[in-house]
C-alpha cells in the first residue's frame, strides 16, 4: 500500500522528514518496504522561471524564427532565438536557462545549451508545455498572465510540489491503517499528539430533487448500506491538487467525480461507488443477489456469469454492480453524466473474498472489504465525497442521507490488566502512559480501578478482540526497542525430537549449495495440463482448487518434477544453460480418506557440470553425474540402499531406483525427451525425486558407529565377463554381496563394452573386488574361495567369465 508524505501531513502536525516518518511507521508494526522520491512534473520544473518578452523581432535568416529579448529578472535580457508563432513582446512567458535540463511529455530529456541558430546567438528557450511536461499542446508557447512576477522560479508559480511515498507492507490484519488517517493516528499515538480529521461539519441538504430510494433484501452480507444523491454536476478533469495527490499513490485521475471517490477511499480507507442515477430505472437501488448464471458486464467490458452467492447492486430491471468488487458497465460516471448516487456500504468480507477470487478481481475497494472495513465509517466517508464533489464539480446535495443499518455493530468492550500487560510485555508500563497510547489509537477508556481497566475498541480496529490484542497494541507503540534485554534469562531444558528436521534439511541444502546447486522454491500450485504428460501423476488424486486464479494454477502438484523443469526452461530462455538446482518441497493428493502431503527432495541437473574455463574439462550432465550425486546424499546421510532397479516408463528415459525393502528412497534418471519438448527445453535434464519423508524416518534410529582403521591390507582381484544386455552392474554387485557379506568390501565397475566384435545382444564388463579380513591377513585360499563363489552365483546368471 501507497502513502503520500505530503497527504500524510494534512492529519498531523510535524516536521519530521520522509526518513524520520518511515522509522517511525516501522516500528509500529507498519513496516515501510522502500521510501520513493515523487515528482508530479518529470524534473520537477527545475532551472525554469517566469520571463518577460520585451522585444520580439523577425529572424535576418529564417521566415518561421523570431529573435527575443527576454527580463528572467537578473538584471540581463536573454537574447533567445523562437520558433513559436504566438510569440509576441509585453508577454510573460517560460523559460528554461543555459544549463536547464527540460523533460518533455514524450521524448528524452536535453540540456539547454548556449547555441547560434542560422547565424543568432540563443541562451535559452521560450517553453510550451509539452516541452516542459506540463500538457500535451504544441501549438505555441505557454502566455501567462500579465501579473505574473518576472524571475519566479516556475516551480513555485505552478505549485509543483516533490513528494515522497511510502511503500507498507500491510499485514492482512491491519486495515485499519490502509488509509492516510489510519496511518496517521498510529504516528500521532507515537508522537502523543492528535489526528487532524477532515471536517463535514458543513454538510447540508440543499433540496429533496432526487427521488431515489434504496432497499436491503440481504441485510446479512450487506449489514450497513448508505447513500446521498448529488444532481446537477458538471463531469470534468480534477483540479490540479486533487490529480497530485492520487498521482503520487500510482492512482489514474479519471474525472472529478470518480476521483473524489477514490481520493476518500485512501483518505479514510472506506470505498465509494458513484452511479450515474439517470441510469438507475425505476429510481430505484436494490441490494440482493441474482439468479446463478446471469449474465453480467463489468466496467473492463467483459461479461460473467454470475453466481447465486453474489452480493450485487442492482435497479429494478438488471444489475448495475457487483458489490464492493467492480462495477457495471452501465453504471458508471461518464463525461454527460449530470445526477450522481453515491454509494457507502459495508459488506460482509467472507461474501466479498468469495466474488473476488471467484472472477480473479483484484481492486483497492475489494482489498478492503475483504480485510474488513468499519461499518461506522460509511456515513462519515459519505458526507466528505459529498462535500468534495459538491466544491469542484459543482451540483446540490439532492436528498437525505440514506442509511440502512438494521443490527448496529457494538465496539467490543475489553477488560486488560495492569499485571497481564506486565507479564507479556515483560516490563511494567505506567498506567497513565498505557492510558494515553490507547486513547490515541482511538480506544476509549470506559472504566478503571487500581488493577487495570475496561476499554471500548471502535469498529475500524477488526483484529483487536481480546485483551491479548490490546497488549499488543500497547507494546508496539510503546516500541518493542525499549523493552530492555534482562540480564538474567531462565529457561527451562528440552530435548529436541529426533532427527532434527530442519537441521538435517539444513545440512543437506548447505551440501548441495557448497557443490555448486542454486535453491529454487516453486509455487505449490501448478496445472493439471502435467497431469496428462506422464502415468506418474495419477488426475484423480489430484487435489483441484475450487476458484483458481487462472488455468496455470489450479491444481496442487503432486510431483516437484515440472516446478523445477521450469525452472530450468526459464533459465535457458535466457541462456542460462547450465544450471544446478534443487529444491525441498511438498507434494499433495487426493485419498479415499482425504488428502496426503509428502515432503520431497528433487535435484535437477543440465548442460556444463562445471563452468567454462581454459584449464577444466568440459565435462557435460549425465546419467553418471546425477547418480553420483544421489550417492553422495545418500553416504552423507548414511542411508543404506538395500536394492535397485532400472526405471522404464514415460517421464524418465533413462534411470534407477533405490529402495529399502518396499519403500523408495529416490528415483533419478534422464528426462524423457516428450516431457523435455512439452515444455520446451532442448538439452538433456537429470532430475532426482527423494522421497524426504521416509528418509528422515530413516534417521530416528541411525547410529554413527566408529570402527577402526583396518591392521590388514585389503586384497583386489579383477574380472572381466561377457554377459548379456539386460544384465545390469547392480545386479551383479548385488549378487557378489549376497554371496560374501563378510570379506567383500567394495565392488566397482572399471570398463566397459558394447560393439560388433562382441555378439549381438551381449556386453562385456570388467569389474574390480576388494576382499579384506578385520581381524587377519587373508591367505590365497581364503581369497580363491571368494572368488570361485561370486563366479560361480554370476555363471547362474548366464555370465561367462574371460579368463
Amino acid at each position: 500500500m501507497k502513502i503520500s508524505y505530503n497527504w500524510l501531513k494534512q492529519y498531523i502536525k510535524t516536521d519530521l522528514s520522509p526518513e524520520q516518518i518511515s522509522t517511525i511507521l516501522t516500528n509500529v508494526g507498519l513496516e515501510v518496504e522502500s521510501l520513493e522520491e515523487i515528482q508530479t512534473v518529470a524534473g520537477g520544473l527545475k532551472g525554469l522561471v517566469i520571463g518577460h518578452v520585451t522585444s520580439r523581432e523577425k529572424h535576418p535568416n529564417a521566415d518561421k524564427l523570431s529573435v527575443t529579448k527576454v527580463n528572467v529578472g537578473n538584471g540581463h535580457d536573454l537574447d533567445i532565438v523562437c520558433g513559436a508563432p504566438n510569440v509576441a513582446a509585453g508577454q510573460k512567458v517560460v523559460v528554461a536557462t543555459v544549463g536547464t535540463t527540460v523533460y518533455p511529455s514524450s521524448g528524452e530529456p536535453f540540456e539547454i545549451k548556449k547555441a547560434k541558430i542560422r547565424g543568432e546567438v540563443s541562451e535559452g528557450m521560450i517553453c510550451a508545455e509539452d516541452e516542459i511536461g506540463l500538457g500535451a499542446s504544441h501549438a505555441g508557447i505557454i502566455v501567462l498572465p500579465e501579473d505574473a512576477p518576472i524571475g519566479m522560479l516556475a516551480k513555485e508559480y505552478f505549485k509543483i510540489e516533490d513528494d515522497y511515498c511510502f511503500v507498507l507492507g500491510l499485514t492482512p490484519n491491519r486495515v485499519d491503517a490502509a488509509s492516510h488517517v489510519g496511518v496517521a493516528r498510529d504516528i500521532a499515538a507515537f508522537l502523543q499528539s492528535n489526528v487532524i480529521l477532515p471536517s463535514v461539519a458543513d454538510f447540508k441538504v440543499d433540496n429533496h430533487e432526487s427521488k431515489i430510494s434504496v432497499e436491503v433484501i440481504d441485510t446479512e452480507d450487506a449489514p450497513r448500506y448508505s447513500g446521498v444523491s448529488i444532481n446537477n454536476v458538471t463531469v470534468a478533469d480534477s483540479p490540479e491538487w486533487l490529480q497530485n495527490k492520487l498521482r503520487a499513490i500510482g492512482q489514474k485521475p479519471i474525472n472529478n467525480v470518480v476521483d473524489v471517490t477514490n481520493y476518500v477511499l485512501h483518505e479514510l480507507g472506506q470505498p465509494l461507488h458513484a452511479f450515474d442515477a439517470d441510469q438507475i430505472k425505476g429510481g430505484k437501488v436494490i441490494v440482493k443477489k441474482l439468479a446463478e448464471g446471469t449474465p453480467f458486464i463489468t466496467l473492463d467490458g467483459i461479461e460473467r456469469k454470475l453466481s447465486a452467492d453474489d452480493m450485487m447492486i442492482c435497479d429494478e430491471t438488471e444489475g448495475l454492480c457487483l458489490a464492493g468488487v467492480f462495477g457495471g458497465i452501465k453504471s458508471g460516471v461518464t463525461a454527460v453524466t449530470k445526477n450522481v448516487f453515491l454509494e457507502s456500504a459495508y459488506f460482509n468480507s467472507v461474501a466479498i473474498r468469495k466474488s473476488a477470487k471467484r472472477y480473479g478481481l483484484k481492486t483497492d475497494a475489494s482489498w478492503r472489504f475483504e480485510r474488513g472495513t468499519d461499518p461506522a465509517a460509511t456515513v462519515f466517508a459519505l458526507k466528505r465525497a459529498a462535500l468534495l464533489i459538491k466544491e469542484i464539480a459543482g451540483g446540490t446535495i439532492s436528498s437525505e442521507v440514506i442509511d440502512i443499518y438494521p443490527v448496529e455493530i457494538k465496539n467490543a468492550a475489553v477488560e486488560v490488566s495492569y499485571k497481564n500487560v506486565k507479564r507479556l510485555i515483560g516490563k511494567e508500563i505506567a498506567a497513565e502512559q498505557i492510558k494515553a497510547i490507547l486513547t490515541g489509537l482511538g480506544i476509549e477508556i470506559l472504566s478503571e480501578d487500581a488493577l487495570g481497566i475496561k476499554v471500548s475498541v471502535p469498529t475500524s480496529k477488526v483484529d483487536v478482540t481480546r485483551e491479548v490484542d490490546i497488549v499488543e497494541e500497547i507494546l508496539r507503540i510503546y516500541g518493542y526497542n525499549n523493552i530492555e534485554i534482562p540480564a538474567l534469562v531462565n529457561s527451562s531444558l528440552s530435548y529436541a525430537v529426533k532427527p532434527d528436521r530442519e537441521k538435517l534439511q539444513n545440512a543437506i541444502a548447505e551440501f548441495l549449495t557448497a557443490n555448486g546447486f542454486a535453491e529454487i522454491m516453486s509455487n505449490s500450485l501448478t496445472k493439471s495440463a502435467y497431469s496428462h504428460l506422464t502415468a506418474n501423476i495419477n488426475q484423480n488424486e489430484n487435489v483441484v482448487i475450487l476458484n483458481p486464479l487462472s488455468n496455470d494454477l489450479d491444481v496442487l502438484r503432486q510431483s516437484l518434477i515440472f516446478s523445477g523443469l521450469e525452472a530450468v526452461a526459464y533459465n535457458q530462455n535466457r541462456r542460462q544453460a547450465d544450471l544446478k538446482l534443487y529444491e525441498f518441497g511438498i507434494t499433495y493428493r487426493k485419498t479415499e480418506n482425504g488428502y496426503a502431503e509428502n515432503a520431497r527432495l528433487a535435484v535437477f541437473v543440465t548442460g556444463r557440470l562445471e563452468s567454462e574455463q581454459w584449464n577444466a574439462a568440459n565435462a557435460m550432465a549425465d546419467y553418471y553425474a546425477i547418480k553420483g550425486y544421489v550417492d553422495a546424499i545418500l553416504n552423507k546421510l548414511n542411508v543404506q540402499v538395500a536394492s535397485s532397479e532400472r526405471i522404464v516408463d514415460d517421464q524418465t528415459s533413462e534411470g534407477l531406483s533405490y529402495k529399502k525393502g518396499k519403500n523408495i528412497i529416490v528415483q533419478f534418471g534422464s528426462v524423457s525427451k516428450a516431457i523435455l519438448k512439452k515444455l520446451d527445453i532442448d538439452k538433456p535434464v537429470f532430475y532426482a525425486d527423494f522421497n524426504w519423508d521416509y528418509i528422515l524416518k530413516t534417521q530416528m534410529n541411525n547410529k554413527v558407529d566408529y570402527t577402526e582403521v583396518a591392521k590388514f591390507p585389503a586384497v583386489r582381484r579383477d574380472l572381466s565377463m561377457l554377459l548379456d544386455s539386460s544384465v545390469n552392474f547392480a545386479q551383479l554387485r548385488d549378487l557378489a554381496f549376497q554371496t560374501e557379506r563378510k570379506l567383500l568390501k567394495e565392488v566397482n565397475i572399471f570398463d566397459k563394452y558394447e560393439g560388433d566384435k562382441l555378439p549381438q545382444g551381449k556386453k562385456s564388463y570388467a569389474l574390480s573386488f576388494v576382499i579384506q579380513d578385520d581381524e587377519k591377513t587373508l591367505t590365497d585360499k581364503q581369497i580363491d574361495s571368494v572368488m570361485q563363489k561370486v563366479i560361480a552365483n554370476f555363471e547362474k546368471l548366464g555370465v561367462e567369465i574371460r579368463k
